[in-house]
């Protein structure tokens, strides 16, 4: 396969650039080599700038739910751009989108657009500590909510711990109002909330952590944590930026029935274009500025461009049995891999249009320390081999992949066959 030109422009990249890159993981340094520069992209596949193409599982990390270049979003964004594209004004395309998702997502009653899943998150925090009047958080190791400086800590060596900044730049000040737990461990909540009674202003959690593996905690702990939560006067929020209308139409409060107390949003509800956005009651909506005192703004939130995408992509996504088919070709795809894979070197894991790898012989990983760090030695010899036969992941061990509406049976079988060929490799 010939990539001469992606690998020019990366050393091109890497005079403009840190790293030669806009986001840390496009860099390829998790499977070594030089990343792919993508010219275009169409249905399930994508092409990069040597002409090579490739069936695409990384769908721009999720938000492409109806595939690249689809003509319904291009159609209604190319008749909004004409009348301009950005106003730091109120439009009717706000409206029209917020009254798509509110009458159809019984989990919120109003929403605030933002421009990132990050600033969703961020958002959301300050909002519940200014509900709460209180300025600790809980989070949960191997859950990613974006480089926002209280949320990059990693838990330290105890149960219970403050842990550690994650990134340079974050004051220990920051990381002192966070407290960091293990995954799926009841204990450990019911220690920090013993620990930390009346201080805690929210849980987060990815309620399907999508960002260091696909790491499944299931209904039980989830109901735990609304329960806790409750009892505490604790804010929970539900980081729905990965499958917030990737699971079904309410994401993953929908799907496990769950009533947190803020969502946050963000990829899918863009179709394509930088979006974000987070929603909870009427009374915690309320404490927004400029009704309340939490202060919040962007020029582009509820930018029409971006507005015009999310209503042409999020009502293709009301169609009736759009989500069971994206499974359907899920579990079509993971089963057909798993049928060619005798020696059980890795395992797929999945929920609804959402899948990923892992070497491991584990029945199920729920929490970051299951994950054998060793084995992505073994996952860079499957990502090249993959990209060989014309198939694309994210390129990380730790990403998971996703199914789009534009992908095929042919495309599914395609893939099935290239995983066979990298099996061959790995063997």
């Amino acid at each position: 396969m010939e990539t001469k030109k992606s690998a020019e422009l990366f050393e091109r990249a890497k005079n403009y650039f840190p790293g030669g890159v806009n986001s840390p993981v496009r860099a390829f340094r998790s499977v070594g080599g030089n990343p792919l520069f993508i010219e275009k992209g169409k249905g399930s596949h994508i092409w990069d700038a040597d002409g090579n193409e490739y069936i695409d599982y990384c769908c721009s990390w999720g938000p492409l739910i109806l595939g690249h270049a689809h003509d319904g979003v291009l159609n209604a964004v190319d008749k909004t751009m004409r009348k301009g594209t950005s106003f730091g004004a109120p439009t009717q395309l706000e409206n029209e989108l917020a009254e798509l998702i509110l009458l159809n997502n019984s989990f919120i009653k109003k929403i605030r657009f933002v421009s990132s899943g990050t600033e969703a998150v961020m958002s959301a925090i300050r909002l519940a500590r200014g509900f709460t009047k209180r300025n600790k958080i809980l989070k949960f190791e191997g859950c990613y909510h974006g480089h926002v400086d209280s949320l990059l800590v990693k838990a330290g060596s105890g149960l219970v711990t403050f842990g550690n900044s994650s990134s340079a730049g974050v004051p220990e000040s920051f990381v002192n109002e966070t407290i960091t737990v293990q995954l799926n461990n009841k204990s450990a909540v019911e220690e920090a909330f013993l620990k930390f009674k009346d201080e805690i202003a929210c849980v987060i959690i990815e309620p399907v952590p999508a960002n260091n593996g696909l790491l499944l905690q299931g209904k039980e702990f989830l109901t735990f944590l609304r329960e806790i939560c409750t009892k505490n006067k604790t804010l929970l929020i539900f980081d729905e930026v990965i499958s917030g209308f990737r699971m079904s139409f309410c994401g993953a409060a929908g799907l496990y029935n769950i009533q947190p107390d803020i969502i946050t949003y963000g990829k899918i509800i863009g179709g394509g274009f930088p979006v974000g956005a987070y929603g909870a009651n009427k009374e915690i909506m309320a404490c927004i500025s400029p009704e309340g005192n939490v202060y919040q703004a962007g020029t582009l939130s509820g930018n029409p461009v971006a507005m015009t995408a999310g209503i042409a992509q999020l009502s293709e996504c009301l169609k009736e049995n759009f989500y069971a088919d994206l499974e359907k070709k899920t579990k079509y795809l993971v089963e057909g891999i798993n049928k060619i894979n005798p020696f059980k070197l890795f395992k797929l894991f999945h929920l609804g249009s959402i899948f990923w790898i892992a070497f491991t012989e584990k029945e199920k990983i729920s929490n970051a320390d299951d994950i054998d760090a060793n084995s992505m030695s073994y996952f860079k010899t499957l990502y090249h081999s993959l990209l060989e036969s014309g198939v694309y992941l994210g390129p990380s061990g730790y990403e998971v992949g996703f199914v789009s509406s534009a992908h095929t049976y042919d495309d599914l079988d395609k893939t099935v066959l290239a995983f066979k060929t990298a099996l061959n490799k790995l063997v």
